[in-house]
């Protein structure tokens, strides 16, 4: 964070020193809330939670150095007492942002976010110091704790920005009004807690209509929903897609035979060929999200397609492939799920798998309300469609709706079985994988369905294993 005395930080959030002897003290690390992440300097965020009180840790905080605790009461050390954490936390971040002088770029949508993020993340910082989300914490507590971690030096900050509501969008972009707003797609995931699609589109909207007018609205032109957001938006905009009508478009799209993109980029500045290390065809779209971006902020075409082809993956569990010593390679993609990302991971076992057996190890997609069971059944139906070798489908109801849809597809019912649990779905896989053999791991979050792929990694372990 660009340092800030304790007085500055209690006058911008509006609250009450407590045993503070040196008010001009500066606040010079991160601000943290994980009391294990504090270095010397920190400003430690206590937040009450469910079975976790910040406030409890006030003390070992600062033995370990932090400057001082911001919290919602006296904790009889150095403090900033707020009558609300994140209020005050959110405060802090639209002061600093006012004062750092860097180019913010927000993007949202239903699929896709943190790999685009991360992709616009590397793109950008081989042009100029630039801070991004780590991983997805993209609500309103990530968001902001984020944004703080921006130095004077930064350039570029990037920040994802995820809803559940109507509105939770539109109050992120009032703690970090960005110029750039990308918006990627809307789909199918939280439609139970939205409502529809239309309701989806109606808060991922917020972004666009809070960018400014000398501001960039950078839509995707192959989405209708997306598109349609150009009327809500005083911005310039920009479309991305494969449309003959986007501003920056792939040309020429194919995958390599391990199932990476590669595809002729080509914006307003120029055309420039891009193979990308990434897995899978619904990295173009993702990529020209981020040519975009990058286009607006300054980037030539060949820079662009450079910095593209060298890009890797910076968040776990998303189409991370390894390949055990014995040829058995393993696509950990198990850190979310819904329809859309679902059906792209499939593909890309697919064109991976051309020659090889296959297998998809799936779990519930969360979230899907009233089309939970078309969707799991169509799900299934893909997998065999795509001739994935098997199907194994892991967890309650929901994955049994994955292999019925794959059993009601199938030809003889054999591409697919039900199991209860990771620990069924590691045991058989143990029992049947082959060398050579490519499996693909992916469920919601909440499923936990990264320990299957964490086991079979470590029954390669013997050897030594090559990440790709």
């Amino acid at each position: 964070m660009i340092a800030l005395s304790l007085a500055e930080i209690a006058a911008v959030v509006g609250g009450q020193t407590y045993d503070i002897p040196d008010p001009a003290l500066q606040v010079t690390g991160p601000v943290v809330r994980d009391s294990r992440e504090v270095e010397s300097g920190s400003l430690f965020v206590a937040f009450v939670g469910e079975r976790v009180d910040g406030h409890d840790y006030a003390e070992a905080v600062i033995e370990a150095g932090a400057a001082a605790v911001l919290a919602s009461r006296p904790v009889g050390v150095p403090a900033i007492v707020v009558d609300d954490v994140q209020t005050a936390l959110g405060a802090l971040a639209r002061h600093v942002v006012e004062r750092l002088g860097a180019t913010l770029v927000a993007l949202t949508g239903s699929a896709g976010k943190t790999s685009t993020k991360d992709l616009i993340a590397q793109v950008l910082r081989s042009k100029a110091p630039t801070v991004f989300t780590p991983g997805s914490l993209n609500n309103e507590i990530g968001l902001p704790l984020t944004a703080l971690s921006a130095t004077e030096e930064t350039k570029f900050l990037v920040l994802e920005m995820g809803a559940r509501g109507i509105g939770h969008i539109r109050y992120l972009t009032e703690l970090t009004p960005p110029r750039v707003g990308l918006v990627l797609n809307v789909g199918t995931a939280h439609i139970g807690e939205f409502g529809g699609r239309e309701q989806i589109a109606r808060a991922k909207g917020e972004l666009v209509e809070s960018l400014p007018e000398d501001g960039a609205a950078i839509l995707n032109a192959d989405d209708p929903l997306v598109r349609a957001m150009a009327s809500r938006t005083k911005a310039r905009v920009i479309l991305f897609g494969e449309s003959d009508e986007a501003d920056v478009r792939a040309e020429n799209v194919r995958l390599t035979e391990s199932g990476q993109p590669s595809f002729s980029l080509r914006t307003p500045s120029g055309c420039s060929d891009v193979t990308m290390r990434l897995y899978g065809e619904h990295h173009v779209s993702n990529a020209l999200a981020a040519a975009a971006v990058a286009h607006e902020l300054g980037m030539s075409a060949d820079e662009i397609a450079r910095a593209l082809s060298e890009a890797g993956s910076l968040s776990r569990w998303r189409m991370e492939v390894t390949e055990r010593p014995d040829g058995v390679t393993v696509v950990n993609d198990a850190y979310n799920a819904n329809p859309e990302s679902m059906r792209a991971a499939l593909r890309a076992l697919a064109a991976m798998g051309k020659g090889r057996r296959t297998w998809a190890v799936l779990g519930q997609m969360a979230e899907l309300g009233d089309e939970a069971l078309a969707e799991h059944d169509a799900v299934g139906r893909l997998a065999v469609r795509l001739n994935v070798g098997k199907l194994v489908a892991v967890g309650g109801r929901e994955a049994s709706w994955l292999q019925l849809g794959a059993y009601n597809e199938g030809s003889w019912g054999e591409e697919s079985v039900h199991v209860s649990d990771a620990q069924a779905a590691v045991d058989l896989l143990r029992s049947e994988l082959r060398p050579g053999d490519v499996v693909l791991v992916k469920a919601s979050r909440s499923v936990g369905l990264e320990r299957v792929a964490l086991a079979l990694l470590a029954d390669g372990t013997e050897g030594e294993v090559s990440a790709r």
